[in-house]
């Protein structure tokens, strides 16, 4: 039996079918986040996500540990999706054209339509994601965003853990990397790596990268001094473990594309399923704070020189 009469489709107007949908909205911004990989079986191979109530609560967790980052300043609006397993993916294919991907992105197109449509209410927004997300996101954003009207109301895109590369800035026009701490309608991507890693999934050569604690995108380096609180999480209960502020610097490899770092504690992290010095788990940890204030940087500005944000003011 083919994997998609495996698994229930979401059903985006019922709330089940979300993993945050608020009733309030106090904010004048909304986030739409979709979660990174967290599933490993190999049958199914997409997630049986409206069936699995202990995935739904890892899901869960990652609205902290993750979307934490985005919902302080915005609406948090994240749906369930059924992502493909990490034993479907092979980087070495073309992983947007993957039959399994494909089943997760399509739910995630259905999400961002029905949000459009009876959620939003009109509102600015944030793309956001890690990961699996960030493929998936990357391709809403290329399929969707050609409309002018959602690149008006686009605040920025947080595509973090996977890889944006110059042929989509050229094949698709309306993805404008950031150059800075507070242009808007643009997109923010970095893959955490130590110096001399290889053999990341999610790191393709000359990927684009800006750096999170000085938002530059060349090899300006960024001292510990500037990263204002690296905060980790257990990923799937949302648990505060610590927080270090200063923890460690960053600079950008513009031969690879990375984000590289040596954190003091390197020889204790888990790395997970990663090789050998990918740092792809600590994409939002080692620097949840320099984030969390970016993002609200980046609405004050879209909020007070966006016409459609001053509309939205008023």
């Amino acid at each position: 039996m083919d994997t998609e009469d495996t698994t229930q489709k979401p059903d985006y107007s019922q709330q089940q079918s979300w993993a945050r949908r608020p009733d309030l909205t106090p904010h004048p911004v909304d986030v739409f986040y979709i979660y990174p990989t967290i599933y490993s079986e190999k049958k199914p191979l997409n997630m049986n996500i409206m069936q699995r109530p202990d995935l739904q609560a890892k899901v869960q967790g990652l609205l902290v540990a993750q979307a934490g980052v985005y919902s302080k300043s915005a609406n948090l609006f994240a749906p369930y999706y059924r992502q493909t397993s990490f034993a479907a993916l092979n980087p070495d294919e073309d992983m947007y054209k993957n039959k399994y991907f494909r089943v997760g992105a399509h739910d995630v197109a259905a999400a961002f339509d029905y949000y459009l449509e009876y959620l939003n209410q009109g509102r600015p927004f944030i793309l956001a994601s890690h990961s699996q997300g960030s493929l998936v996101m990357i391709d809403l954003i290329r399929k969707k965003l050609g409309d002018p009207e959602l690149q008006k109301k686009l605040v920025a895109a947080y595509l973090i853990g996977y890889s944006v590369l110059p042929a989509d800035f050229r094949e698709y026009p309306w993805m404008k990397p950031a150059t800075s701490a507070d242009d808007t309608g643009v997109i923010i991507s970095y893959n955490t790596q130590a110096p001399g890693a290889t053999g990341s999934p999610v790191l393709v050569e000359k990927a684009f990268c800006i750096n999170p604690l000085n938002w530059k995108t060349d090899d300006t380096p960024a001292g510990p001094e500037m990263n204002k609180g690296a905060v980790f999480f257990d990923d799937f209960t949302g648990t505060l473990k610590k927080e270090v502020p200063h923890y460690t610097g960053a600079i950008i490899n513009t031969e690879t594309g990375a984000l590289e770092t040596m954190p003091p504690d390197y020889d204790s992290l888990n790395l997970g399923h990663f090789p050998e010095g990918v740092l792809h788990k600590f994409d939002y940890a080692f620097w949840y704070r320099n984030l969390q204030d970016n993002v609200a940087r980046r609405i004050s500005n879209y909020l007070s020189e966006n016409e459609f944000g001053k509309q939205e003011k008023n």
